[in-house]
Parts: C-alpha cells; structure tokens; sequence
C-alpha cells in the first residue's frame, strides 16, 4: 500500500492528490458490484456507449484510433467526477512512479487542468521554472505557440517536455496582467532536494520542506541532527518548519515528518463511502526535536501532505501555525493499477481528517497568526491563489463554510518575509502584533 497527497506526473505535473496503490483487478470487480454494474439502467448506458462508438468507427471523417477512443472514453469519464481523478495510461503511470522518487526531467512546476487551461499549483524552489518567474496560479495557455485547450493535462505536459538544455516557451496567463506573459525556459534534469535548512541567530533551527517525496523524512532528520549538533541545547530556542508553497507528496512521509515532533497519537485518518473503510495512522518514532517549540509556517500554496502535517502538529498542540489559510485539498484518491500496459486508475475514494476530525476539503487550514506579505506593486492583485473551493467539480465540504484563496506570495529576500520574521520574534518571546496583520476576513462561498 502506497498513499500519495500530491504527486508531479513526468516532468512537471501534479494535482494535490491522496494515492493508495491498490491491486489491479480485485477492487475493480469489488467497485463494481458495490455499485451496482449489471442493473438494467447500467447495461442501458453501457449500449449507448458501444452504439455511439461503433457510430465514431463506421462514420467519422477519417479512420479512428480504437485505443485512443477507449482512453478518450475513460479519460473523460474519470475526469468528470471531480477535479483530481483521473486515468494514467502506462507512460503517465511510470513516469508517476519515477518522479516519486525525487529525481526527473522538465521544467519543475506542479501543474493542474482548470477549464480547459493548464494552472500551475506551485513551482518548485531553485528550479529552471521558479528561476523563470513562474508563479502559483498562472495559467498556462500556449506551449510553443500551441493552444492549450483541447489537450488533455498529459498531452500538455509530454509538450512541456523534451531534452535537457532545450527551451520551450511558455504564454502565461496571469491575474491582474494586462496581456498574456510569454516566458522562455531551458529544460533541465530536476533533482527534487525536499529538505532545506540553516541555523537562525545562532539559536533557532530553520527547516524549509519543499515536498514530500521519498527522500523528505531522512532528510528532516539529517536537518534536526545537524541543527542540534551545530546548536546546544540550552542554547536553541525552537525550530521553524517551512511548508509554504509546498503542494503535497507522499502519505507515508507525511506521517513520519509529523512523528517527528510528536511522541505519539493519530496524524490522520481517512473515511470512505461506507464506515468500515475508515483508516487511521498514528505517529511513530517520537519527538525527535525533545519538546523544543515549534511554529509551522504555510500559506494559499500549502496543500495535501503539507496540510496534514500542520493540521496534525496543530491539533496536538505542538506547533504555533503563521501564515496565511492553507489550500483546502482534503480527499484521498486510490491509486489501482489496471495490469501491465494499461496504466492506473487514480480514483477519489475518500476524504482525510485532522486528529480532532475536522474535514480539511475546501476549507484548509486557518493560522494562528495570520500574516500579509508586503507585495511589490507590479504583483498587487496576482498573489492570491485558486484554493480547492474554487475548482470546478471539487468535493463540497457539508460541515462548514467553504473558504476561497489566500496569499501564496513569499519575497525572494528573506529580509522581507514578514511571516518568517514572525515566526523568528514568536519563538524568541517577541509578541507578533497580528491583529495589525490580519486583513478583512475572507468572503465563504455556499456549499
């Protein structure tokens, strides 16, 4: 069994999900008589389909592709149920696998499909994308001066990608620009390096976590054991945890990346359509900080894994959250390979909640201290991202009000993060004045 909250498709694909691998045909039988496959009506449509396919066959301009008409048909009906399903034939599964595992080609940015548009959920640090000016929420509308719309989100992303030291032009639609951005960029091998720290003022630990992919938990690690060796106890006055614009990864490591500020208790549980499907995962391993205070910092980009952790930190009182209200990705898609060349099926088939059992689907997760950003005039009006609520077809939250996004901006400069010095002042006792921070509260949308 294998969980992933968000995972990068080939190069640079991604959209905030929950995987679990499951077998490749037994659950398929099991979904469908659960469904009920096999009734009258279902046998109904299924005829329509194979009357319209044997129509698309016998009249169609020029001779059909059968396989591609199936993957179309599949494609289609997976994509329709909401926003992060979606069928991966066997070159997008394989490169799903590889790209897991925190090595791959491209440009470095996570990517999403929104009407009919490919949008960038976040790109990732020091990577030739970030370094090209991409931001969370553009939309990327031509590729090589090709339209976006009417490719699927893997044609758009086998576009997007090609040999090392290539380029590749990007037409950028941005919030709040007057006209579409077009941005060159030089493809490169990107190494996801997941865990970046350094010690602050010579007291204060900072870890910064850009995904979470198999290599996150051992490299948290290797950061704490530095950062106590480089710094004496009585000397270090907590650590910072930065998930800001990270979009989610691993389940597994989510939950080691928890355990690794808690002794024990639940991180997260899952709960599907029917009630014995409930799944819950536990810390594991210990505190491995001794108790020293910790504020996580997250942001509009915060999203799956990321949340996960912060919701799990926060409801064990064990982190003070900055920032700004997370993404709001809270389901859980099982990821059931469909046998050798047929590729993957990623399915949504539950939603996840904190250890106190609050739903974290298009609703995110609030700081404690809510802190703005200072952002440059040229980018006013451009920062906020598209949170979970605003995408179309996204699994309504019936326990509360469903939130819209916030700010995913964080200065190039560390002088001027405003939340990142919070987070300094707090842990050094210095009361942070949110109030004076905190904008007007942000319009809900109805479920």
């Amino acid at each position: 069994m294998r969980k992933t909250l968000l995972f990068p498709l080939g190069a640079l694909t991604g959209a905030c999900l929950t995987l679990l691998v499951s077998g490749p045909q037994g659950g398929l039988w099991a979904a469908r008589a659960a469904a009920g496959v096999g009734t009258g009506d279902a046998y109904s449509q299924l005829n329509l389909f194979g009357e319209v396919f044997e129509r698309v066959k016998a009249s169609y301009v020029e001779k059909p592709d059968n396989a591609k008409l199936i993957e179309g048909a599949i494609t289609g009906m997976v994509t329709s149920l909401d926003p992060h399903s979606r069928y991966m034939n066997a070159k997008a599964w394989a490169e799903m696998q590889e790209t897991t595992s925190g090595e791959f080609g491209g440009l470095g940015i996570e990517v999403t499909m929104q009407d009919g548009l490919v949008k960038v959920v976040s790109p990732i640090d020091d990577t030739p994308a970030s370094k090209a000016g991409i931001m969370s929420g553009d939309l990327i509308s031509k590729i090589d001066g090709e339209n976006v719309q009417g490719m699927t989100l893997e044609q758009a992303v086998n576009k997007m990608k090609g040999p090392v030291d290539t380029k590749t032009k990007l037409t950028i639609m941005r919030k709040g620009a007057d006209a579409p951005l077009d941005v060159a960029i030089t493809r490169e091998i990107i190494h996801v390096r997941p865990v970046r720290f350094h010690v602050e003022n010579g007291d204060i630990g900072y870890i910064r976590v850009t995904s979470f992919n198999e290599q996150t938990t051992d490299g948290l690690k290797k950061a704490i054991a530095s950062i106590s060796k480089e710094v004496p106890p009585e000397k270090l006055v907590g650590y910072v945890m930065d998930l800001r614009n990270n979009p989610g990864g691993l389940l597994d490591q989510a939950v080691s990346v928890s355990s690794a500020f808690l002794q024990r208790g639940e991180v997260v549980s899952t709960r599907g359509r029917n009630p014995e499907e409930t799944q819950r995962f536990t810390a594991h391993g210990g505190d491995l900080t001794k108790g020293k205070p910790l504020v996580v910092l997250i942001n509009g980009g915060s999203a799956s894994a990321s949340e996960i952790v912060s919701g799990a930190l926060h409801d064990h009182k064990r982190a003070t959250l900055i920032g700004t209200r997370s993404f709001g990705k809270g389901s859980v898609q099982t990821i059931i390979p469909l046998g050798a060349g047929n590729g993957a099926l990623a399915l949504t088939t539950a939603r996840y909640y904190t250890p106190s059992g609050r739903s974290i689907q298009a609703q995110g997760i609030a700081p404690d201290i809510e802190i703005l950003q200072d952002v440059p005039p040229e980018l006013k009006g451009r920062v906020d991202t598209i949170a979970e609520s605003q995408m179309r077809g996204h699994l309504q939250n019936t326990e509360g009000a469903e939130q819209t996004g916030s700010q995913s901006y964080v200065p190039p400069e560390e002088k001027d993060d405003k939340a990142l010095h919070a987070a300094y002042d707090f842990l050094h006792g210095v009361t942070v004045n949110a109030a004076a921070a905190k904008p007007a509260p942000k319009a809900t949308v109805p479920n």
